[in-house]
């Protein structure tokens, strides 16, 4: 079996997939779609991150592909839909990075509210500012936390023991940590705090989300953050925001149009604007989270391929049986009808095979059958079972 891992995954994910017996190739950039489609000669398994996209084109054209990982928080860059629809099991991870980019938005924070970028450049021209002007502590102010996921949830925790008062929104009805406050609408959240820092994903009723009109809502001085994707937020407004003085500091991570590899070159209309802190999406890139993230996603790809598992894919039914196979094990993907179940175990029982242990699930349109046999799966058993109307794919792991 072959695996391909772009974008310059950590040698962790290549070292466990190895020692798992899969060849792999490693690449550091990213790739275009007709790129891709000409990589992915004869490779089951793809590991991405963030800049490489997995389109229905890409699907269509390799029907051998099993799975891809995504080596970061983000899927948006896989057209989950059409995996589905071609047999292909996803994964990401989605908790590993958090403290990385938590501890970011921290350190951002910090250093606009005490302008310490511009302090520094002003003393690499030569110039000493020893002035208190604008400078203030971040204890005592509020903050306010669009998306109250594993990293906005995680950041609430932190700001307050470093003394900050934290309001939260979320679309989805989210229980507070600590002294937290949720708010009933971005509107209100705008309204009431100082630092606004944005940490929602990246489905597309997200995009645009703030905007000229959330801008001017917020508080006049104000700082604005933006370290999860680079399409909820319109940066010529946040530019007209910031050169007027309504805000007071800026912290962006991520972009709409995004470099595909290190070095190469980067735009945008923030540049050059004091108390802005520009960062080359360099939330979660720190070496720890690189290795969790290495070891997770890795992990999950070489147990799906070992075992069936399908545990925390984010598009497939969730499947988890013993790691051990005896026998045969049949992994049935399937369009969710009714009687897939009775009709399966129906061939196997003509053939006289009996079944040590069965787990089904099903998610929206799909259902995942695994099925452990311990005698007897022949060639005309795969066949019959991949001959049913409401089968997608039919592997095997003896």
């Amino acid at each position: 079996m072959r695996a391909l891992l772009l974008e310059n995954i950590h040698p962790e994910a290549e070292r466990i997939l190895r020692e798992k017996g899969i060849e792999v190739e490693t690449r550091k950039g990213a790739l275009d779609t007709a790129e891709l489609i000409d990589a992915l000669e004869g490779v089951e398994l793809l590991g991405i991150r963030s800049k490489t996209h997995v389109t229905r084109e890409v699907l269509a054209a390799h029907p051998q592909l099993l799975a891809v990982g995504a080596f970061c928080i983000g899927t948006n860059q896989i057209d989950l839909a059409a995996a589905t629809e071609h047999a292909v099991t996803c994964f990401n991870a989605p908790y590993s990075n958090t403290r990385s980019v938590v501890e970011l938005a921290i350190a951002e924070i910090i250093s606009m509210a005490r302008h310490l970028t511009d302090k520094n450049a002003a003393m690499h021209e030569g110039v000493w500012d020893k002035s208190a002007k604008g400078a203030h502590e971040v204890r005592g102010r509020t903050l306010g936390i669009v998306g109250y996921g594993n990293i906005g949830s995680q950041l609430s925790v932190l700001a307050e023991q470093l003394g900050m008062h934290v309001h939260y929104y979320d679309v989805v009805d989210r229980l507070p940590l600590g002294n937290a406050q949720r708010c009933d609408s971005l509107e209100e959240l705008l309204e009431k705090v100082e630092t606004v820092s944005l940490h929602v994903d990246g489905r597309t009723s997200n995009n645009n989300l703030f905007g000229r009109e959330q801008f001017e809502r917020m508080r006049p001085r104000s700082l604005f953050l933006n370290l999860c994707r680079g399409m909820v937020v319109d940066y010529n407004a946040l530019r007209d925001a910031l050169v007027s003085g309504h805000v007071a500091g800026a912290s962006v991570d991520v972009f709409p149009n995004e470099p595909k590899a290190a070095g190469d070159p980067f735009e945008s209309v923030l540049q050059g604007l004091p108390n802005v802190i520009l960062t080359p999406h360099i939330g979660g890139s720190t070496q720890e989270a690189q290795v969790d993230i290495g070891r997770f996603v890795a992990g999950k790809l070489a147990s799906f391929v070992a075992a069936g598992s399908t545990t925390l894919s984010v598009n497939m039914p969730q499947v988890q049986l013993a790691s051990a196979v005896r026998g045969t094990r049949l992994l049935h993907l399937h369009r969710n009808v009714p009687g897939v179940l009775a009709t399966v175990n129906s061939v196997l029982g003509d053939h006289g095979i009996n079944i040590d242990g069965q787990q089904l699930s099903t998610r929206g349109d799909t259902g995942y059958l695994v099925t452990d046999a311990a005698n007897g799966v022949t060639a005309e058993v795969i066949e019959e079972i991949l001959a049913l109307p409401a089968t997608i794919r039919l592997s095997t792991i003896d």
